[in-house]
């Protein structure tokens, strides 16, 4: 085939049905990536309009999976220290295999206008939905682990049409929303060395790509850290960046202020997640390989892995499928259509591995031991209760010297963006307001 770019992705007008497995071998069982236009403009910085295409065979074959799950005997303590649930599992597996639609993910990207474009010998899959204020600010947003561009789909509309969520016109932003190299629809790196500052020069140039040349970053979890990065780096035409998880606490957390009670309960919280909360941290920074083979194995694996990320959105997981409970946006149907693109996409191997690409101590990233150099753009940061450890102003003024904006915010965990969209959406409103004074020009795309 032509045109193929990483692994198993390929390029040009293709549509397959399982019958077509022989003659594309490079692609997954469970995974078509169609691509339903040509290049839209020529040379190596093409931008390809994109949708996704999924056979009911492998629909179906999901369903079947679950159907064969082998349950485990219940877990012997009245909590999650011993790992997910089995009552929370069971849950899980029973509505994804006859409650969910799972036409969802298909049915959601599509409704939206997605491109993939090749960066640095990978295509990367994105999301760019243009406000219909044409004097916007640009927004490329990065979405983490156990993430994807699913988790963020419900903020565009706050983001991109403030007038219809309690904003003015002048609040709204042009969103851009890339897939990580080796989640969801972008294709996978094909060698090692896609760290995060590797990955923050790809955004940086699909921001080139799009016509934009004045801008700002967001990210959380995984997405921070790319964020993170391109602070630092403050590529031409980035103008300021807002993350809600402060990377930059796990280097040395006991080098931080530690005196009033506030910072004291943030590294106590940074401490309970380095000894019994970072299981998959340990495990994806050092073997993801190895998790690997059960994630695209098992449905069943793959969510639990998903899962059992952090303490508060795991039990408002457990909540919303065992008790019908959910808490804001984090619903049955929207935790469901995050794994599923994990499951259909089959990249749960290639996403683990990105932990390993950023804070494995074999990956090339570890032998460059310098300090990175400090953000020299302004930054805005949010501190949502339900994260893993609450960050202090304190904290964020030590790590961001150039910070602007800072707010503790009311309700929202980990996955803010996903759990209160609206709220998500204000804070980013509010972080860059500032910097909205000069205008950008109509970009060429």
């Amino acid at each position: 085939m032509q045109g193929l770019r990483g692994r198993c992705h390929p390029l040009g007008v293709i549509r397959v049905s399982p019958t077509h497995v022989s003659l594309l071998g490079c692609i997954r069982l469970r995974f078509w990536r169609s691509i339903v236009a040509t290049t839209s403009k020529p040379g190596a910085d093409a931008i390809r309009p994109f949708s996704v295409a999924i056979p009911q065979g492998a629909l179906d074959e999901l369903v079947r999976r679950l159907a064969a799950t082998r349950w485990p005997s219940r877990e012997l303590v009245g909590d999650r220290s011993q790992g997910v649930q089995l009552a929370t599992m069971q849950a899980v597996c029973r509505y994804w295999a006859s409650g969910y639609d799972v036409g969802r993910v298909e049915a959601r990207l599509n409704a939206l206008p997605q491109f993939t474009s090749e960066i640095d010998g990978v295509e990367i899959h994105f999301l760019h939905v243009r406000s219909q204020h044409d004097d916007a600010l640009p927004l490329i947003m990065t979405h983490g682990w156990p993430g994807s561009v699913m988790e963020l789909l419900d903020s565009i509309g706050p983001l991109t049409d403030p007038t219809r969520y309690g904003g003015t016109a002048q609040d709204a932003f042009h969103a851009v929303l890339p897939s990580l190299p080796g989640y969801g629809f972008s294709a996978e790196p094909a060698e090692v060395g896609w760290d995060l500052g590797r990955t923050a020069r790809a955004w940086a140039e699909l921001m080139r790509r799009l016509g934009y040349t004045r801008f700002v970053a967001q990210g959380g979890d995984v997405g921070a850290g790319v964020t993170d990065a391109m602070g630092r780096q403050a590529p031409e035409g980035l103008v300021g960046i807002h993350t809600n998880l402060l990377v930059p606490a796990l280097n040395d957390p006991a080098a931080l202020p530690s005196g009033a009670e506030q910072e004291r309960a943030a590294q106590a919280a940074i401490k309970t997640f380095q000894t019994s909360g970072n299981g998959y941290f340990v495990e994806q920074s050092t073997r993801p390989q190895t998790i690997g083979y059960a994630l695209l194995d098992s449905p069943a694996a793959l969510a639990a892995w998903m899962i059992d990320h952090d303490t508060d959105a795991y039990y408002k997981i457990s909540r919303a499928f065992v008790d019908g409970q959910p808490s804001g946006n984090l619903t049955r149907d929207h935790v469901l259509d995050n794994i599923t693109t994990y499951w259909l996409t089959g990249t749960g191997t290639s996403a683990a591995r990105s932990y390993w690409e950023a804070y494995g101590p074999d990956a090339p990233a570890a032998q460059n031991p310098a300090p990175p150099p400090p953000v020299r753009v302004p930054v805005g940061f949010t501190s949502f209760p339900g994260e893993i450890w609450q960050t202090p102003r304190s904290w964020a003024e030590q790590a961001y010297p150039t910070l602007t904006y800072f707010h503790e915010a009311e309700r929202g965990g980990h996955f803010a963006a996903w759990e209160e969209p609206e709220l998500f959406a204000a804070e980013l409103r509010a972080a860059f307001q500032p910097l909205r004074a000069d205008r950008l020009a109509e970009p060429s795309r």
